[in-house]
């Protein structure tokens, strides 16, 4: 069988986008694909996680397509190519690993972090810590965005030295939760609640913790032990659309304890 090669995919790409390409591929743009990358991504996490490293490995060719397609599109317009790309991020690794390339020292994974973070700082003219804040994106998701803020404020020192005192912060949020709901004010409300994850995306860095991750667990969790339920309406020939919050409670407990 043939390998293919990075030209290879490249050269395909210039193919789909021809005069005589894939009607679909020649009229796609940066904003028309740009979910896919996203999309592609949580693909390629999925097959990670699965353990099959086939599966891998083909999900993370979909990623290194969408980089490609990027890259055609954008030396269509004149404006870089996927050279362009490789030699940005050859440049971005040599530049933030100064204790590594350069004269700097990092003999922790820590201190590797910190020193990337300030040549990221000054190759970016981050001259705030409030710019560093800013400089997380706006697309991330947002218990990811969320937690990244946090530990970028907690670099600088604004954090607490240990999860006690986020307990109350989650405490003292719930109480004005339920303050805001009492005052039927829909804004207020809003507000409150995002306060309230923000305390709990907080107390998971302080346990060790990955905040999309958990609740990713938490929703899979879910999943399966709706599925127990489901099966023991069937067996009883029960349709769950039918019965009252009681007698679903009572199959949530089941399922729980199988």
């Amino acid at each position: 069988m043939k390998k293919y090669t990075i030209e290879d995919l490249r050269d395909i790409l210039v193919t789909l986008r021809g005069e005589n390409g894939c009607p679909w591929d020649k009229v796609q743009t940066h904003q028309s694909i740009k979910k896919s990358m996203i999309e592609e991504c949580y693909e390629a996490i999925d097959a990670l996680d699965s353990g099959d490293d086939g599966a891998f490995a083909n999900e993370l060719g979909d990623v290194l397509l969408q980089v490609v397609f990027h890259a055609r599109i954008a030396e269509e317009r004149n404006a870089f190519n996927f050279d362009d790309v490789v030699n940005e991020i050859c440049t971005k690794l040599i530049t933030r690993h100064t204790h590594v390339f350069g004269k700097d020292k990092a003999v922790s994974a820590d201190e590797a972090l910190g020193q990337w973070e300030k040549n990221k700082k000054k190759e970016k003219n981050l001259d705030s810590y409030t710019a560093m804040l800013e400089d997380v994106p706006n697309y991330l998701p947002a218990l990811m965005r969320c937690e990244k803020v946090q530990k970028k404020a907690g670099s600088v020192g604004f954090d607490w030295d240990s999860a006690e005192p986020v307990y109350d912060k989650i405490n003292e949020e719930m109480k004005e939760v339920k303050k805001a709901v009492a005052s039927a004010d829909a804004e207020n409300i809003e507000e409150e609640y995002g306060d309230l994850l923000f305390s709990v995306v907080n107390l998971g860095r302080h346990l060790n913790l990955t905040p999309e991750i958990s609740l990713t667990k938490a929703t899979d969790k879910f999943i399966k032990r709706f599925e127990k339920m489901e099966k023991e309406a069937v067996k009883n020939n029960e349709d769950m659309a039918e019965m009252d919050i009681e007698q679903l409670d009572s199959l949530w407990e089941k399922a729980k304890k199988s």
